[in-house]
């Protein structure tokens, strides 16, 4: 049987488009018998040059995303973007379990003792910020990593 995944990231700057082209095409590369729904490939929905009104792109990407065996979804970012969340909360309440990928490098140096002390000065964390409930719903069901190849070496155990 074909298993079948739901991709969940940003999707709407260069910078974006060109991340997820390239780790799509890793996971392609070593999952090739994966099934891997990408909402930016969709342009019935995504061609932000065209038109899809809001019920479209959520009826679309909803029954892609509850079709699915897995979700992958990227939380890089200044926040975890507003869709991936909604994505995150539907594949939660379906019983989809789910791979985060947050690399975030100012998660590095929990040892460092001037970062920690810098904890208790107001507005000068060193460490990034990610939603804990967000965060709680990916566990309970899933897992978080912090690497490229810990994503695609994670993904195994769902394909």
């Amino acid at each position: 049987m074909t298993k079948k995944a739901y991709f969940a990231s940003p999707l709407f700057s260069e910078m974006e488009l060109m991340y997820n082209q390239y780790l799509v095409r890793k996971i392609r590369e070593i999952y090739p018998e994966l099934e891997l729904y990408v909402p930016q490939e969709q342009m019935e929905i995504n061609d932000k040059s065209a038109y899809a009104d809001s019920i479209m792109i959520a009826k679309m990407d909803t029954d892609q995303l509850v079709s699915s065996q897995f979700m992958i979804a990227i939380l890089d970012g200044v926040s975890i973007d507003v869709g991936v969340a909604t994505e995150i909360g539907v594949a939660y309440q379906a019983g989809i379990p789910i791979i985060g990928l947050y690399t975030d490098s100012r998660q590095q140096g929990a040892t460092n003792q001037k970062k920690l002390d810098a904890l208790q000065a107001i507005a000068e964390s060193q460490f990034s910020y990610v939603n804990l409930y967000t965060v709680g719903i990916i566990k309970t069901k899933g897992s978080i990593v912090n690497s490229t190849e810990d994503l695609l070496e994670s993904m195994k155990y769902y394909c």
